[in-house]
């Protein structure tokens, strides 16, 4: 079902939104060198830290909020629409490889399914039925964290998404780039980021886009730190499925452990290539099944695991 509302009630509401706003003094972009339009671009997009910035404590409260739940064996589901949905699913997808996490413990829905990755999927953003729906295909708990996306903060479908949520008791997070937003406030958690108008009116991928993304690297990122999926700032759940992350899971060790090639490439051996399993191994002194046993003990964190440990290495940092 989609929205049925007045075509001039939907005008004089985009009118409204900073996303949305004119700049006549780029009415001319258009007859401009490359480098000067390149400049341009360059200088708006440089704001977009700034902007994050000023709601970094909205941020942190809302990354607490969830590492609490995803502890509890929760998940972390983002919805959207457009290039916001698209987004949420390209954060989705990095987790697994970057922090070995299951598949479905970080989701990315998108208003119209799959086919919306690549092509639109006409009136699926007006829908609030259609994230529900979604949503209900996965089950919905107290321990999951639902995140809506939208530029504008009106996206329906985002909204359907997060009231939806909450009626499953799920922690919600409504992410926008105006203030006041109808998304921020259906939500548990507001994230605002207001980056203004863009430099080609309405085109949300620039400015709103990159701010989305900087803070959903933040959502994804600091809760896996949270979680134990680091060790200092390395990688130590980095899942080896290709050539190139196997050569990173090895300089992870070394940089962890100050080990040689050899005992390296003997601990990845004795721990089934798992990089935190074979870091213990060499830091506490022990063999791959006692690592697994005192990092399942530990919930995965490879320092509480390292305290626990009784034979501690002189490598240890």
């Amino acid at each position: 079902m989609t929205s049925t509302s007045d075509p001039r009630d939907l005008r004089t509401e985009l009118e409204s939104l900073t996303t949305e706003a004119f700049r006549p003094e780029l009415a001319d972009i258009d007859r401009l060198p490359t480098l000067d339009i390149a400049r341009l671009m360059n200088g708006e997009d440089a704001t977009v830290a700034g902007a994050v910035s000023a709601r970094l404590p909205q941020i942190a409260a809302a990354i607490d909020a969830v590492a609490e739940r995803m502890a509890r064996g929760g998940r972390l589901v983002y919805a959207g629409a457009g290039t916001a949905g698209r987004l949420g699913i390209l954060d989705a997808s990095e987790c697994p490889p970057t922090f070995n996490t299951d598949p479905t413990r970080v989701v990315g829905l998108i208003a119209g399914g799959p086919e919306a990755m690549v092509t639109s999927v006409e009136g699926a953003e007006d829908s609030r039925e259609l994230a529900r729906a979604d949503l209900d295909t996965l089950g919905l708990t107290p321990d999951d964290t639902v995140v809506g996306i939208s530029a504008s903060g009106r996206t329906p479908y985002a909204i359907g998404a997060v009231e939806h949520a909450r009626t499953r008791g799920s922690l919600t997070v409504g992410l926008a780039c105006n203030p006041g937003s109808a998304l921020g406030a259906a939500a548990d958690h507001a994230i605002e980021i207001v980056v203004g108008p863009e430099l080609l009116t309405g085109s949300t991928r620039l400015k709103a886009g990159t701010a989305q993304k900087l803070v959903l690297n933040m959502l994804s990122t600091i809760t896996m730190i949270r979680l134990g999926k680091t060790y200092g700032n390395l990688m130590v759940d980095v899942r080896a499925s290709n050539d190139k992350l196997r050569a990173r899971s090895h300089r992870i060790v070394a940089l962890a452990t100050g080990a040689d090639d050899k005992e390296i490439e003997q601990a990845l051996t004795a721990t089934d290539g798992e990089v935190k399993n074979a870091i213990l191994t060499l830091l506490a002194d022990v063999d791959g099944p006692t690592a697994a046993h005192l990092l399942a003990q530990s919930d995965g964190h490879l320092r509480a695991a390292l305290a626990a440990s009784s034979r501690p290495s002189s490598r240890r940092p």
